[in-house]
């Protein structure tokens, strides 16, 4: 089931309920949702990339990924000349996750700075 799919199934399926002015069973209909949902998932993980598209997903180079591949370490979704990993396949590089920005950036200072700092600082106030 593609994403367009599992919309287009629910909208159909609201659009029913709607008409019916139907009352349904809640824990029934979620657990039905989420079967569709995980099955969309499923589906996601299956999709087989090219590797400059496996490269920007995971973080490593099209080279690196081809190597991978060839060395075995990764298994070749494609054909021979034209290598693809499959997206479950797919290492992620943990330098790829990105740390979030900092607000500030703390420097060392001495105590003697510090103190400087606060007698000369005018805090917002003109003198």
């Amino acid at each position: 089931m593609t994403p367009n799919d599992f919309r287009a199934k629910w909208r159909t399926e609201a659009d029913a309920l709607r008409r019916r002015h139907a009352t349904v069973d809640g824990a029934e209909l979620c657990k039905e949702i989420l079967a569709d949902f995980d099955a969309v998932v499923a589906a996601e993980m299956e999709v087989v990339l090219n590797l400059q598209e496996a490269a920007a997903e995971s973080g490593y180079s099209p080279d690196h990924l081809g190597a991978l591949i060839r060395k075995k370490a990764l298994p070749q979704a494609g054909r021979p000349g034209a290598p693809k990993i499959r997206r479950s396949d797919l290492p992620k590089k943990a330098s790829g996750l990105r740390p979030p920005p900092q607000a500030f950036k703390i420097v060392p200072a001495t105590p003697g700075e510090i103190a400087r700092a606060v007698v000369n600082s005018t805090n917002g106030v003109k003198r």
